[in-house]
């Protein structure tokens, strides 16, 4: 189901601001990087997306699974909010009256916050990868500043792999929220549940 997406490469940029509210340096090393510049097979895109970024693709593998089930068309974060649709993704559009997705793809990227990451978030399994792990990056450099000034469960700091794969699903480090998520992913990627015979279908 994922074809056509996987065979889809990023064809555009982020913007050069695209890391507002954090070292500069995000902009500067990251946000030119994401490309989206591969195609292949979804395990194929998951495990270059992973290598690119340096984050262990069995998390790779096991957050997609929690966030999509490896979907690329996955659409979630429903809103009533109109101003927070995406193009040609108004209220109603996509089947549920009234209400229009704020996430799309195999990592559930937030349309809100990445407008400057749209249509490539979901037209190309390859580029959604690409800008998930470059913001997971700027987290685990250190350099996403804002977490220190809203609600924490403890200080930020950088290094935390797992900190910062709850700072994705929360938007907040060491929440329960973000806790809870953490406790998910590394459900999924004990049980290896890409592997298991009812993942696939």
């Amino acid at each position: 189901m994922n074809a056509t997406s996987n065979a889809t490469s990023g064809n555009q940029q982020l913007a050069s601001d695209f890391f507002g509210g954090s070292d500069p340096r995000a902009n500067s090393e990251f946000a030119a990087r994401v490309t989206g510049n591969f195609s292949g097979t979804t395990d194929e895109i998951l495990q270059w997306a992973a290598c690119k970024w340096g984050v262990d693709e069995d998390m790779v593998r096991a957050q997609a699974a929690i966030e999509s089930w490896w979907r690329q068309d996955t659409k979630g974060d429903w809103t009533t909010d109109a101003s927070r649709c995406a193009p040609g993704h108004g209220l109603g559009v996509d089947g549920r009256p009234g209400e229009c997705p704020e996430s799309f793809g195999i990592l559930q990227n937030r349309y809100p916050y990445e407008q400057s990451a749209w249509p490539g978030i979901h037209d190309s399994t390859a580029f959604n990868a690409d800008v998930t792990y470059a913001i997971w990056r700027s987290c685990y450099e250190g350099y996403e500043w804002w977490l220190n000034q809203v609600e924490q469960g403890r200080p930020y700091a950088a290094g935390d792999a797992w900190g910062c794969m709850g700072r994705w699903f929360a938007g907040r480090w060491y929440t329960q929220p973000a806790q809870d998520y953490i406790g998910r992913v590394q459900g999924y990627l004990n049980d290896r549940v890409w592997e298991q015979t009812y993942f696939k279908e």
